[in-house]
Order: C-alpha cells, then sequence, then structure tokens
C-alpha cells in the first residue's frame, strides 16, 4: 500500500474535519475515489456530528427536524452495497444508538432494508407492544429471518445429536437419514476405505431403532426460559432451540417463560416466530418461582432434563432457589445452567450465583448456541458434564 493510499484510509477515518489537513501533507494528492467518497458518506451520517454529518447531525432536535425516512432507507442500502455483512450490522445498531433511530424500526420501508441481525431484532422484541398495525407483517418478516439464519445453522447438528443417544444401544433396518448412525457406519466400515477414490465405500449402513422410544420411556425436556430485560439474545436463541427440541417424536418437551411472572409456551412450540412473540422481554427475575412451577412435569427424574436459561440475577428468594436446584439434582434430573448472552455472544450473568450453583455440581455453561449439540448429546448419554465443562473451558482458553 502507497503513502496516499495510507493517508485516503486514515482521511477516511477521521472523517471530512480533517480533508484540509491531509491535502497539505499530502500537497494536494488526498483525493478521495468515488467508492471512497460513499463510503465516506455513509460513516459521516452517524460517526460524524457536524454540518457534514448527515442524519447524525448535532442540533437537529425535535421530531420536525429529523431525517426523513427516504433518507435512511436511501442510506441503509448504501452501507449493505458498500461494506461486509458484519459490518453492516455494527454499523446499523451504531445508528440506532447514536442517532436516535430506534423510533423508525418499525417503518416497514426500513425494516425491508436492514440487514438480519440478532441484536436489532432483539430490540424490536422489546418493544413489540409498541409496533404500528401498518409494520406487523414487516417485523414479522425480519424476525422470520433472523429464525430461519438460526435454524440452519443449528437444527441439523442438534437432531443428530439427540438421536445418537437417545436411541444410540438400539438400531433398525429401516433406513432413515435423521437417523443414521454415523459412528458405527463408519467404524464398521473401514475396511472398505478405497485408495483410488480416497473416500469410504460402505458396505452397510446403521441406523437408529425412531420407533423404539416408547411413551413410559420418552425424555422429557423442561426449558425454564428467562425473559427479563437482559436476556433478548438469549430467548432468541432458546425459542429456536425449544422448537427443534419440541418438534422430535423422541422427547417430550416443556417450554417455560418467566420474569416476577411464569408464562407456560409450550403451546407456541409449532413455529419459533409465535413462541417469540410470546415472550414480554422487560421486568424483574423470580428464578426460585419458575423452578418451582416447573417441577410439576417432572415424572421420571432419570429420563428427565431440567434446562435453566438465565443470566441468574435472582430477585427472588435466593436461597429457596439454590435448595430447589440441589433437590431437583438429587432426584435424579438432569440439572444444566446455560449462562445469558448478550452483545454478540458475549456471556452476562451474576458470577457470584453461577459460582453457587456450580459448587452443588450443576455444571454452568456461558457457550455459544453451536456448542449445543455436543452438549446435549453428552448430557443424553449420561455422561459427567461437570468433566465436560472443564474440558469446555480449557478448550475456550486455549
Amino acid at each position: 500500500m502507497d503513502k496516499e493510499e495510507k493517508l485516503r484510509r486514515w482521511r477516511l477515518i477521521l472523517g471530512q474535519e480533517s480533508q484540509n489537513r491531509f491535502e497539505k501533507l499530502s500537497q494536494g494528492g488526498c483525493g478521495l475515489s468515488e467508492e471512497q467518497s460513499l463510503l465516506d458518506q455513509a460513516l459521516a451520517a452517524i460517526y460524524n456530528r457536524t454540518e457534514a454529518g448527515g442524519f447524525g447531525r448535532a442540533g437537529q432536535g425535535g421530531a420536525g427536524n429529523g431525517p426523513s425516512n427516504l433518507q435512511i432507507s436511501r442510506w441503509l442500502g448504501d452501507v449493505r452495497s458498500l461494506f461486509d455483512k458484519e459490518l453492516v450490522s455494527v454499523i446499523q445498531g451504531d445508528a440506532m444508538n447514536r442517532c436516535g433511530l430506534k423510533q423508525l424500526l418499525f417503518e416497514p420501508e426500513l425494516l425491508d432494508n436492514l440487514e438480519p441481525d440478532i441484536n436489532l431484532a432483539s430490540a424490536i422484541l422489546t418493544l413489540k407492544e409498541q409496533i404500528p398495525k401498518r409494520s406487523k407483517d414487516s417485523v414479522r418478516e425480519f424476525i422470520k429471518k433472523i429464525v430461519e439464519q438460526l435454524n440452519q445453522l443449528l437444527e441439523q447438528d442438534i437432531r443428530r445429536a439427540v438421536t445418537a443417544s437417545v436411541n444410540r444401544r438400539k438400531h433398525s433396518p429401516i433406513p432413515s437419514a435423521a437417523a443414521l448412525d454415523y459412528r458405527m457406519t463408519i467404524s464398521r466400515n473401514l475396511k472398505n476405505y478405497n485408495r483410488e477414490l480416497k473416500r469410504l465405500v460402505p458396505e452397510h449402513f446403521y441406523f437408529y431403532d425412531r420407533t423404539s422410544t416408547t411413551a413410559a420411556n420418552k425424555w422429557t425436556v423442561i426449558l425454564d426460559i428467562d425473559q427479563s430485560g437482559s436476556m433478548g439474545e438469549s430467548v432468541i436463541y432458546s425459542s429456536v432451540i425449544s422448537c427443534i427440541l419440541a418438534s422430535m417424536a423422541s422427547l417430550r418437551t416443556r417450554i417455560v417463560a418467566f420474569d416476577t411472572n411464569i408464562v407456560d409456551l409450550t403451546e407456541k412450540s409449532d413455529d419459533p416466530v409465535d413462541l417469540l412473540f410470546g415472550f414480554q422481554l422487560g421486568g424483574g427475575t423470580n428464578i426460585d418461582q419458575s423452578v418451582a412451577y416447573c417441577e410439576q412435569f417432572i415424572e421420571n427424574p432419570s429420563r428427565t432434563m431440567f434446562f435453566l436459561i438465565s443470566d441468574l440475577e435472582e430477585g427472588g428468594n435466593r436461597a429457596a432457589f439454590l435448595r430447589r436446584m440441589e433437590d431437583m439434582k438429587a432426584s435424579g434430573v438432569t440439572v444444566i445452567c446455560l449462562l445469558a448472552l448478550a452483545d454478540g455472544g458475549r456471556p452476562y450473568y451474576d458470577a457470584n450465583m453461577a459460582g453457587k450453583i456450580a459448587g452443588l455440581g450443576i455444571p454452568c455453561f456461558a457457550c455459544n448456541p453451536q456448542k449445543l449439540p455436543e452438549l446435549l448429546e453428552r448430557a443424553f448419554a449420561g455422561q459427567d458434564l461437570q468433566s465436560f465443562q472443564k474440558e469446555f473451558e480449557k478448550r475456550k482458553n486455549a
């Protein structure tokens, strides 16, 4: 990269106000290309609070002086064409926070131009009671895009992990791609490796028996999901995961949402978008009350898995909550705590409470959703989750 190109990049970083200084440094050779000028204008709209700063200008207060929806819609289109997808999400978020554009999230023409982003989806769900009628369809479509992306990312691995563990000792002659036992199929056919093709050519495939799981020995999975104000991102992930699990015939799935009140959302598990709109983000937290409600669904403790998904900021009786978790684990229930995620996947939780729960022998995982299939497979197989947690922490810190 030559000197002039470096100066142009610094000029883009420092903004329009630095133009004169850069022209002096380069003897007038710091002019921006057409594409760089578009980049400069798009960034100035939110990061330059000067007269040249687009709809981010200082001193433009009041409803009558704000930017038009048409201007913002055009700006969103420019941003999507000029920047990589990851940067688009960051810039959109900054526009909402720095320039007071949250009130415009519900304009249909803007939603159509927004890059699907989990943080924006979380903001929309928090404000969903304020969505005007004209925007309801556009909001739903925006949320649906996020759900479809997450479902594509997670569904296949979650199904494979659960199927591999729940029916791991029983096989069926009936072929089913979803029930393929990859491990046994590969190990039994290693002798059939073809050196010319450089691949395994199986003579026989092994499939799990998906019909042998009777009502009596089905696993019950209970997802107890915190819907307090800090849980937006985790609620979106949880909704998608809950619906995947609820669609599996080998499991009985219960979905419960709580803040200081409790809502049973199991009936909405057919559609993750419907499920998401069933959450009421905001309010306080009473985990003890919610865990007490979930206890009624435990019929066979040794075949029950309880997930508490929360930031653990307990506003209720902390001592009672810890006793309840300890008693549930002692009864034979597989108890797992999934800690809240915020700001693009960073863990957010009460570390003191998490430490007390871990001290009861209950693993607390601060992991992104892509790690969940491995966790599910080990949990259903009855493996030591505390050892897995230590192994996971080592991998994360390596």
